[in-house]
Order: C-alpha cells, then sequence, then structure tokens
C-alpha cells in the first residue's frame, strides 16, 4: 500500500465531501513493486530511451543528461525499461532477491535532484 505525507487518506474523509489526490512527488510508490530493475552502468549508452518511456519517471539522470540510476522510491517494476533498452543494460529481479526491501529514496531528496537537474514540473521524478 501506499503511504502519502501527513498520513492523509480516502479513509478519513468524511462522505458527501471532495478529497485531492496527491501529488506524485507525495506517494511512496516503489513499496507497490514486486520486481526490482537493476542497471548496469557498464553496459548502458544513455540512448534515454528508458527515460522516455518509463511510466513513473524513475529513470535518474545526471546533469550531463546521462542515465545514472533508478529512483526506487516511484518505481513500481512495471518492466518497461527492460523492454526497450537496446543494450540489455537492465535487468528485472525478483524484489525478495534484495535484503534492503522498503530501503526507498526520501521525497525531499527526490525534490533537490529534481531541482538540481533543472527539471520542472510534480510529473517530472528524478
Amino acid at each position: 500500500m501506499s503511504r502519502v505525507k501527513g498520513g492523509v487518506s480516502w479513509r478519513n474523509t468524511p462522505p458527501g465531501t471532495v478529497t485531492f489526490g496527491a501529488s506524485a512527488m507525495e506517494v511512496e510508490t516503489g513499496l507497490w513493486r514486486s520486481m526490482r530493475p537493476v542497471l548496469d552502468l557498464e553496459k548502458c549508452v544513455s540512448c534515454l530511451k528508458c527515460w522516455v518511456q518509463c511510466p513513473d519517471a524513475s529513470i535518474m539522470t545526471d546533469e550531463d543528461a546521462r542515465v545514472c540510476g533508478i529512483n526506487e522510491y516511484f518505481c513500481k517494476g512495471c518492466g518497461v525499461c527492460q523492454a526497450v533498452c537496446p543494450a540489455g543494460a537492465i535487468s528485472m529481479r525478483p524484489e525478495s532477491d534484495f535484503s534492503d526491501c522498503g530501503k526507498v529514496c526520501e521525497p525531499d531528496k527526490v525534490m533537490q535532484l529534481v531541482k538540481n537537474t533543472g527539471m520542472v514540473g510534480e510529473l517530472v521524478g528524478s
């Protein structure tokens, strides 16, 4: 289940009222993942196909617009990045293979990365 800052939930909304959805920068959607992408930077050619196709904006880039990692805070493990990678630099592995399950980037750190790389908008993650 996802977590939202401040504990806001649809369950807390009184009947007959409207609740506003959370921003993509506030919901820890990476907890839904059962498969984790693993990036091999040695194979990566930074074609950015994974960055363009990622539905969760989980592919991180550096100041030179080169792929530098995958933000597990947002990644849901859909495997699109693996499917579009022409170099075979991304592989999907079961989440149970990792001992750091649940260890993800903090939202404030993600926002700082977004600001530092010049990306704008809440829908663009770093």
